[in-house]
């Protein structure tokens, strides 16, 4: 709540309405349509027939709410508004809500813009900044300000931060943006934060009174993750406790080009359909399970050392420095089943050369003079590591190949895999994709990484591939299972 003299508007939609307030950030008024109906339902405002007929068809239900739901999932498309309409939502909720009631002596009360990274949680925080400190009465509320935080007098510290359940522990939140919820991979801890996130966040809503707020928005991705659990468990009914609002980029931007729609459409329907038509997408899923992933780890074993008269066998992952990281990972054998050893991953920036030197050695520590390697960058990392005594030998199979391969070790136990939670995160989040001519190809989700999942797969399946031979007693061919072979 603000100190100012001046007549506080009664809510949301009189705030981004009145010249007086929020107004100029708006001067369109009537292209923003959708969102108004959008905050009417999630602030339980009355509705004309219009503002019914939309929330109807974006929701699946007969009626709004009759009080604040706590929880929202906001599946719209791509340039749909969405940053903005979840600005002017946090802000709305830091200024003119009084949380002080809720809070302990000296406590804050919390609200945080959550995105997979800093730099894209940042899109909605300089619109909601401006909101505050380019108004000139709201401005006189802030205390202090830097590039990730707003302080203001009301006991509010409005936030932007990276999705990861541990920033989020402690505090007391009265709202949570959770900004391309459905994008959410680190690679790091597990293989969607998102479900670790809002497992932290629920407790610490949890005594904010009933206008704290969750709110889920992204353009929706594969079906899985927290925001598909919303959409198919709660979207249409009534008294859900989850409110799933839906709807194609164009609905919520009327004035959003069609020409750009239809030219999405022409290039990947698919990838249209979900940026766009706000459509989950049916043309991927998830490689590994993460139940038989966790199978064939081996708890607490985090790298073991050489065995004299083992047979290693390793799989880089290069990389220039700057973008991916560099990994390395050595196996061995041990009758049908494939152990690894050792994972190791140089996270950018680095050195390529420095790193090729660390690998070298470590590969020469368990026996090894010619690793295999993914085909990165041409000749350099062949050259570069024939420097320092090792032959790199270009890996003829694609990455897609070497996962599918992957698959059925890990299903059938015959991998023993290390503890190594980037490993798992990155494995467990793997895609397949069905393309439009049938075929299947397995990778990354976007905006994240497999580098370690990569080489891993590369050296497994290396040593669980069958050899083929001949049988000159009745002259066919067989597969046998294939014994550990020199890579030296």
């Amino acid at each position: 709540m603000t100190n100012s003299k001046a007549q506080l508007p009664a809510n949301i939609i009189a705030a981004v309405t009145s010249p007086s307030w929020w107004g100029p950030w708006f001067p369109n008024p009537e292209s923003w349509a959708a969102w108004f109906t959008f905050w009417r339902t999630i602030f339980a405002l009355p509705m004309s027939a219009e503002d019914l007929r939309l929330f109807q068809q974006c929701t699946g239900r007969d009626q709004p709410p009759s009080e604040p739901p706590r929880e929202v999932a906001e599946i719209i498309g791509r340039r749909g508004g969405k940053s903005r309409g979840a600005a002017t939502t946090a802000a709305w909720l830091a200024l003119f809500l009084d949380w002080r009631i809720y809070l302990a002596p000296g406590e804050k009360a919390m609200v945080l813009l959550l995105a997979a990274d800093r730099r894209q949680a940042r899109v909605a925080f300089r619109f909601l900044r401006s909101l505050i400190v380019d108004h000139p009465e709201l401005r006189k509320l802030v205390v202090s300000e830097t590039q990730e935080a707003i302080e203001l007098r009301n006991r509010v510290v409005i936030e932007v931060t990276t999705a990861s359940f541990r920033t989020i522990r402690g505090y007391s939140i009265a709202a949570l943006v959770a900004d391309e919820i459905a994008f959410w991979f680190d690679g790091e801890a597990s293989a969607n934060p998102a479900e670790e996130v809002l497992a932290a966040a629920r407790p610490a809503m949890a005594t904010m009174g009933p206008n704290a707020l969750l709110l889920l928005m992204s353009s929706p991705h594969a079906r899985r993750g927290p925001l598909w659990k919303a959409f198919s468990r709660h979207y249409g009914k009534r008294d859900a406790p989850v409110l799933v609002w839906k709807a194609p980029s164009k609905t919520m931007n009327p004035s959003l080009p069609q020409s750009v729609i239809d030219e999405a459409y022409e290039q990947d329907p698919a990838r249209a359909s979900a940026e766009f038509g706000a459509e989950f997408r049916v043309d991927l899923e998830s490689f590994l399970d993460r139940d038989a992933v966790e199978a064939v780890v081996v708890p607490d074993r985090f790298e073991l050392p050489p065995v004299q008269g083992e047979q290693y066998h390793a799989f880089v992952d290069p990389s220039g420095g700057s973008g991916d990281s560099m990994t390395l990972c050595i196996a061995h054998r041990d009758g049908k089943c494939a152990v690894v050893d050792v994972v190791r991953e140089a996270a950018p920036p680095f050195s390529p050369d420095k790193v090729v030197a660390e690998f070298s050695a470590l590969l020469k520590v368990y026996g090894i003079r010619r690793a295999v390697g993914d085909k990165y960058a041409g000749v350099w990392p062949g050259e570069r590591f024939q420097v320092y005594g090792i032959e790199y030998e270009p890996s003829a199979r694609p990455k897609s190949e070497l996962y599918s391969e992957l698959l059925p070790l890990i299903n059938g136990k015959r991998v023993e895999l290390l503890d190594h939670k980037k490993l798992i995160a990155q494995l467990c989040s793997l895609e397949r994709k069905t393309a439009r001519g049938g075929r299947d190809t397995i990778d990354h989700p976007p905006n994240s990484h497999d580098d370690v999942a990569n080489c891993v797969a590369g050296v497994v399946t290396s040593l669980c591939r069958p050899r083929i031979e001949i049988d000159t007693d009745i002259g066919g061919v067989i597969c046998v299972p294939a014994a550990p072979r020199r890579l030296w």
